[in-house]
């Protein structure tokens, strides 16, 4: 036995190899299961324990000596080649030109949109995307049986239907109402989430922009003021606005936000359902009831809030006239920006 692993080892020390087939070779004759050294593990079955002590430890040496001689090898075989791949290469060519990317025209039209807001005093607050029932429909003043909170419009987590994908950062208004005191004058910009189908004018996820100015005696004529400020810094001082009597359970009164189409110029096209009008948003005056469930005296404070698809927006802005494009990733829509 011992003559064997010094005769193994003496074979080892003279190893030279210089290619990938020499080294798979040396590989099957000595490390295989039928290499010579695994014979050597072979021939310990037969020993005495004492036996196995002094030559287990040498074998094992002597396979460790292999593997490092065999991991050498193919190291310097994979150099070679590399070296021999790139010895055609060029290197007086000229470099490769870094391409920059692009902002993607949702950050866009959002990033000028809290700009136009925050000249006026508006800063801007985050909240979580995944609500629970209390900041994102009861604190708001949803009824329990009222239909935004229905399976068609509102995305559930099923082992928990106390918890929902948020469908709108009105969530957030709750949130800063809990934490702050009024005067309150706050963006709530964020991504959101509804059940609805995907086509041209309506997408499962969009972006949506809050924004709510609590204080005293505010009134809605501050928030009518508030919105034609922003329509004609958004699209210029053609733009047209107008506002639609409607209902939300956080407002009261409220008011649906129009503005005249960009798009087609008030002619009528898909986008504005050939009435010459797009609604970019809802808005009103904060019900006394949202103050009521958020700690916030709705005797001494008066507040409105309003709300705006960045999607809505950014579509009027570059007339652009399918919703879907914006998730889809396309790299020729996307340079455009």
């Amino acid at each position: 036995m011992k003559n064997n692993i010094e005769d193994i080892s003496a074979e080892l020390n003279a190893t030279d190899l210089t290619n990938a087939p020499d080294a798979d070779l040396f590989r099957i004759q000595y490390l295989s299961k039928k290499g010579k050294i695994s014979l050597l593990f072979d021939e310990l079955k037969t020993m005495t324990p004492d036996e196995k002590k002094i030559y287990g430890a040498q074998i094992n040496k002597l396979k460790i000596q292999a593997e490092q001689i065999l991991e050498t090898i193919q190291n310097n075989i994979q150099v070679k080649d590399t070296l021999k791949e790139n010895s055609d290469f060029d290197y007086s060519l000229p470099n490769i030109p870094h391409l920059l990317g692009s902002r993607h025209p949702i950050s866009i039209i959002k990033h000028e949109m809290i700009e136009i807001f925050q000249s006026i005093g508006f800063n801007v607050s985050e909240g979580p995307e995944i609500e629970d029932d209390h900041h994102n429909f009861s604190a708001l003043n949803f009824a329990p049986n009222h239909p935004a909170r229905d399976m068609q419009d509102t995305f559930f987590v099923h082992s928990n239907p106390d918890i929902t994908l948020r469908t709108h950062t009105s969530s957030v208004q709750v949130r800063v109402f809990e934490n702050q005191k009024p005067p309150i004058r706050t963006l709530a910009p964020g991504r959101v989430y509804r059940n609805e189908a995907i086509s041209a004018r309506a997408h499962c996820f969009f972006h949506q922009l809050e924004g709510f100015y609590v204080n005293e005696n505010v009134s809605f004529k501050d928030l009518k003021n508030t919105l034609y400020y922003f329509a004609k810094e958004m699209f210029g001082s053609h733009t047209k606005i107008r506002f639609r009597p409607s209902f939300f359970p956080f407002t009261e009164p409220s008011a649906e936000i129009d503005i005249s189409c960009h798009i087609c110029g008030g002619s009528g096209c898909n986008i504005c359902k050939h009435s010459g009008w797009v609604e970019i948003g809802g808005s009103g005056m904060i019900d006394p009831n949202v103050f009521t469930n958020t700690g916030i005296d709705p005797v001494k404070y008066t507040g409105f809030a309003f709300g705006m698809g960045i999607e809505r927006i950014t579509m009027l802005k570059y007339q652009i006239n399918d919703l879907r494009l914006f998730s889809e990733n396309d790299v020729r829509f996307l340079r455009q920006f």
